[in-house]
């Protein structure tokens, strides 16, 4: 067979073309997320010391299925907006219902209300400012006595207990009646079997015991305290300082906002929230948070377990990854919906998630984050901690 003139040179230099298109194409730096006027900051991976093929596997593993319903990844380095990725179906507007890790934001209130005077502090007790509740059931000096910070750091006296399926204070058994928050005050004092580490046997003289109506109860403070309702309150302290418009609320029977938990968020608005407590509560010029108010939230009041402990209503503990520990502090919610803070790293991370009530759950999370936004991190040399294990 013979060739036309010129035909065989040109087929080869066409190759030779073609294969450094796609050589340039896989080396090309992947662009940052999309610059918004919604306040946050944006720089690609590369830009923000993070290695973009360790975040990309990452995202395959997601829509292969390696985890289960997550719906967003976001992850800012230094302040900055440096990955964004949707899944199964959702999209930059999507509202991420993320149940618990919404506790996290009724704490901020709560700050915010003391910050502007009305509240005193977190030593008030709690009946004082329900003044208008009637008088509770299972009267007792120690419930007269229970404060804000009580309810902050899920220490109460009260049997509330959301782990526990026997218990009288289980948020399910709330759930069926109207009054959510005389469901809590009405509640008996807690017992201290043997097997319980009483609060002043305990690292911060306080008992651990996850109660999601004492939270509620929390919304219903900062409503008498302020006169407001928790949503306007929000609004005016908190989301509009941060450019956060669109925030989907749930009611409780009685028509109060459900501070316990079930609010929806976009996944920039969730990475505000992060980033404003990453920066000691400032956005932008603006102390929206004092600092003061995010040191006491983000320190250690009461140990869960021997891995945990929480703040604030902000969870703490250490993530090892790249064969060093990471400490970090997070909001949790049911279905594995996380907001992580990683100061030492300066690392922010939002992963959503519809898979409630499902085992494991939050581990799988927490792996995101140990097993693929952990390892992206790029270190003086340029190389990613975990570059070798995806590549």
């Amino acid at each position: 067979m013979r060739f036309a003139r010129g035909t065989w040179g040109g087929s080869v230099w066409l190759l030779a073309a073609l294969c450094a298109a796609a050589t340039h194409e896989s080396t090309e730096p992947d662009p940052p997320p999309a610059q918004l006027d919604d306040g946050l900051a944006v720089a690609s991976p590369e830009e923000a010391g993070l290695d973009a093929e360790v975040l990309r596997a990452m995202d395959r593993a997601i829509e292969s299925d390696v985890f289960d319903q997550i719906t967003s990844v976001l992850v800012a380095h230094d302040g900055r907006l440096a990955h964004e990725s949707y899944f199964a179906g959702a999209d930059r507007e999507t509202l991420h219902n993320v149940r618990s890790a919404s506790k996290t934001v009724t704490g901020m209130l709560v700050g915010l209300a003391i910050d502007r005077g009305f509240l005193p502090g977190v030593d008030v007790h709690i009946l004082d400012v329900l003044a208008d509740q009637p008088a509770p059931k299972n009267p007792d000096p120690r419930k007269q006595a229970v404060t804000v910070e009580d309810l902050l750091t899920m220490s109460s006296p009260l049997e509330c207990d959301d782990w526990n399926r026997f218990s009288r204070g289980n948020e399910e058994r709330m759930y069926l009646i109207e009054d959510w928050v005389g469901f809590f005050l009405d509640l008996p004092i807690r017992g201290y079997p043997a097997w319980v580490t009483r609060p002043e046997d305990s690292p911060y003289g306080r008992t651990f015991s996850y109660c999601t109506a004492g939270v509620v109860t929390l919304g219903a403070v900062l409503e008498a305290a302020t006169g407001r309702p928790v949503p306007e309150l929000a609004r005016e302290l908190l989301f509009e300082p941060l450019g956060i418009e669109r925030v989907g609320w749930i009611f409780t029977s009685s028509g109060m906002a459900m501070t316990g938990g079930g609010t929806s968020y976009r996944g920039r608005d969730l990475l505000k929230l992060g980033l404003l407590y990453a920066d000691g509560g400032r956005w932008g010029a603006r102390q929206v948070v004092p600092r003061e108010w995010v040191e006491r939230s983000l320190a250690s009041h009461v140990a869960i377990d021997d891995d945990q402990e929480l703040g604030y209503l902000w969870w703490k503990r250490s993530f090892e990854a790249g064969g060093r520990s990471h400490p970090t502090v997070f909001m949790s919610g049911n279905g594995g919906n996380k907001v992580y803070v990683v100061p030492g790293d300066r690392l922010v991370v939002v992963v959503t998630a519809t898979a409630y009530n499902t085992p494991g759950m939050h581990e799988q999370a927490d792996r995101i984050l140990t097993d693929h936004v952990l390892p992206a991190l790029v270190d003086s040399s340029g190389e990613a901690h975990g570059a070798a294990a995806t590549r």
